[in-house]
């Protein structure tokens, strides 16, 4: 009977070294990553679009979104003042005249004060460019005698509006206004300006306006 040669233990030691080694130097070596399939987008899903950064305040807009008006848009608070009349439109253009003064200067006087300086205000107009009733301020007309012919017609005269305001402090007015007439030439001209200055006085308790001479 044929019995087998015996494994010699020095052979089986170093086939088991050369086996760790070949182990060894087959971990270190690179790997080549593994990719993946591309798959398909799934149906129904929505790619997503990434709108830029907006600076603060500003409204972002997707990229490749269409760009379109807000709905609304809240107007700037503008204050308008009604369109003045054209030159020669005759009373129906007064009233416009009227509210574009008392919206550029709106009143600070109280009423009984704005009253009385109107008044004032008008007379002396009238008494300055028709010679009417001058007699009532002789310290601003001079002598009531003296004969001083007037520079306008009295039926063409036409106070087309006036406002009474202060004038820098609650003891100072001014009635500004805006008149029509026919001078002595013969030419009519409206939208004239003429501004007349009051100081408030005191009498025996009691307060006037009283008007300051032309300059």
């Amino acid at each position: 009977m044929t019995t087998s040669p015996t494994r010699s233990p020095r052979l089986l030691l170093i086939t088991t070294v050369v086996l760790v080694v070949a182990g060894m130097v087959l971990l270190a070596a690179p790997h080549a990553p593994r990719t993946r399939a591309p798959s398909a987008t799934p149906r129904g899903a929505v790619p997503t679009v990434v709108p830029p950064a907006a600076a603060p305040g500003s409204r972002s807009v997707q990229t490749g979104a269409p760009v379109s008006a807000p709905a609304s848009t809240a107007p700037a608070e503008t204050v308008s003042l009604p369109a003045l009349p054209a030159h020669g439109e005759g009373v129906a253009g007064d009233a416009a005249i009227q509210a574009s003064l008392e919206d550029a200067w709106p009143a600070d006087l109280a009423a009984d004060d704005e009253r009385e300086l109107l008044a004032a205000g008008r007379d002396l107009l009238r008494a300055d460019a028709t010679g009417i009733g001058r007699a009532r301020w002789p310290a601003l007309f001079g002598d009531p005698g003296q004969v001083i012919a007037p520079a306008f017609a009295t039926s063409r005269l036409r106070i087309q509006a006036a406002i009474a305001r202060r004038d820098g402090s609650a003891d100072k007015a001014v009635v500004h206004l805006v008149w029509a007439g026919t001078d002595r030439g013969g030419t009519y001209t409206d939208r004239r300006i003429t501004d007349w200055y009051f100081t408030r006085t005191s009498t025996k308790g009691a307060s006037t306006w009283t008007p300051q001479p032309l300059t």
